[in-house]
């Protein structure tokens, strides 16, 4: 008998130990595996959570995180820092303190459209006392406003939408003074004399151009507000 199992043995013609599991064979390990998944059925597709709603998987549509910051433009920065020069140099030109034009050219700049006094010294390699100096100077004229979040000691500075009405009217008030120091000098050197004609003469103009501003930024909403201007200012 003994040699009998023996020769099945070696024949591989054994059958399984008594209750037991066939044992594999050498190298069969993956056909094992594969062999116990069950097969596809109708309808089968992407692995499933517990409710059987499928899994998104790469490359099928899966939708993207909500709230995700899109990425900002991609600009040649060289050029950005170039034309913020370049447009404070024109606001020195008009008058504007030097600083005060960089921190409201880069405000102006900015895609968020508003920035911290850290974010404008580090975009204008300014200490932040001067950052300071400008952000209070155009606070006071009204070219700038503070804003807060609530829940935080962080403040933002923001370039006010009507920012250019009130450069209008800071002038005005300029010229509204002018106008009374000329006024003077008329009486001064008398409105018969050449000197004192002149002055009158500039007087009249400073008169004249202070009274059609409200109109012309009368007429520059009317523009604004057919040209969708009021709707991009409400969308920021």
């Amino acid at each position: 008998m003994t040699s009998d199992i023996t020769r099945a043995a070696r024949s591989g013609e054994a059958g399984p130990p008594p209750g037991g599991t066939p044992a594999p064979e050498p190298g069969s390990g993956r056909a094992l595996v594969r062999d116990a998944m069950p097969p596809p059925g109708p309808g089968s597709g992407p692995p499933a959570v517990g409710d059987g709603t499928p899994v998104p998987q790469r490359g099928d549509g899966a939708p993207r995180p909500t709230g995700a910051t899109p990425a900002a433009p991609r600009r040649d920065e060289a050029a950005v820092g170039r034309f913020i020069e370049d447009f404070a140099s024109a606001l020195v030109e008009m008058g504007v303190p030097r600083m005060p034009a960089r921190v409201f050219s880069a405000l102006l700049t900015s895609d968020p459209g508003r920035l911290t006094a850290a974010e404008l010294a580090a975009r204008l390699q300014a200490s932040p006392a001067a950052v300071s100096g400008g952000v209070r100077y155009l606070i006071q004229v009204g070219l700038v406003r503070r804003e807060g979040e609530p829940g935080s000691r962080r403040h933002y500075y923001r370039v006010p939408d009507n920012c250019w009405d009130e450069l209008i009217r800071i002038r005005d008030r300029l010229m509204s003074r002018w106008t009374g120091v000329l006024r003077e000098g008329v009486g001064v050197f008398g409105a018969d004399t050449p000197a004192g004609a002149r002055i009158a003469e500039s007087a009249r103009y400073f008169e004249f151009v202070s009274s059609e501003l409200p109109l012309v930024i009368a007429r520059w909403q009317e523009y604004r507000g057919a040209h969708g201007g009021d709707q991009a200012a409400r969308d920021r």
